[in-house]
């Protein structure tokens, strides 16, 4: 649990670092998109590309990267194996009852796997250089036009905000109680399936008490402050929207007609 990097940040100064928080959650939202694009081996191999490239210029280890997907490495699995075991067409490699291995599954099976890891890096990159503030601030400005059709833009860039800055706390939590139930005796992980569920009986009810606790004594704070909601409120970080964020824009556009050309 403690290798989860999902809403961590890495200080640094970084020319990915240094992009407007608008700029970073576009790309992500906007990679995400175009990553549906890729359906061969080029398309892939640009993609991976670019975000090899974008990891360079964070000064983030790579290995670092490859740490911190471990943890969901059970959940792409099991979507490789619904491919592989469950998808039809192709030659027909292995079949018993509903389950089928096809040369057409392996490969979808692939590409999924690829999906995953290209889309858990790119949204992991974007924790990683940017503050839980910086994208409360960047999400709240690029939905500032649905204020107008009464949104509650600055309540849900809030709670994106909270959800972030809170995601490595439960996760250092987690690991601080399951320590604990282990030298209690608890065996994560072993004996039968209903055994494995019962175990996980004692991290849930603690893990959940600590969660309420804490938002609580949140809410308390927020409250003692004055908080009231984002209207009429000033800003002390200003977003700038910089060349390198332009250049940015413009490499996706050019790497999604690059996508359409390759396509089969």
């Amino acid at each position: 649990m403690d290798k989860m990097l999902l809403g961590r940040y890495i200080n640094g100064d970084s020319l990915i670092h240094r992009m407007d928080p608008r700029a970073k959650l576009f790309l992500s939202f906007y990679f995400i998109v175009i990553v549906f694009l890729c359906n061969n081996w080029q398309t892939y191999v640009l993609m991976a590309a670019l975000v090899l490239l974008f990891i360079k210029l964070s000064d983030i280890s790579l290995g670092f990267f490859i740490k911190g997907v471990r943890p969901l490495i059970w959940l792409i699995l099991f979507t490789v194996l619904l491919q592989i075991f469950f998808s039809s067409g192709g030659n027909v490699y292995w079949q018993w009852g509903p389950f089928t291995v096809t040369d057409r599954g392996l490969l979808n099976a692939v590409f999924v796997f690829c999906r995953f890891v290209l889309i858990i890096f790119m949204s992991t990159l974007l924790t990683l250089t940017t503050t839980p503030i910086e994208i409360s601030d960047g999400l709240e400005s690029l939905l500032k036009p649905l204020t107008k059709i009464k949104v509650p833009v600055y309540e849900i860039a809030l709670m994106l905000s909270i959800a972030l800055r809170f995601v490595p706390t439960l996760m250092d939590e987690t690991t601080k109680i399951m320590n604990a139930q282990r030298a209690r005796g608890v065996n994560f992980g072993e004996g039968s399936l209903i055994k494995q569920i019962k175990s996980v009986i004692p991290l849930l009810i603690p893990l959940f008490v600590s969660s309420f606790n804490r938002a609580e004594d949140l809410a308390t704070a927020m409250e003692a402050r004055g908080y009231h909601g984002g209207e009429g409120r000033t800003k002390y970080r200003k977003q700038e929207w910089k060349q390198n964020d332009t250049i940015g824009v413009i490499l996706f556009i050019v790497l999604t007609a690059a996508l359409i050309f390759l396509r089969s």
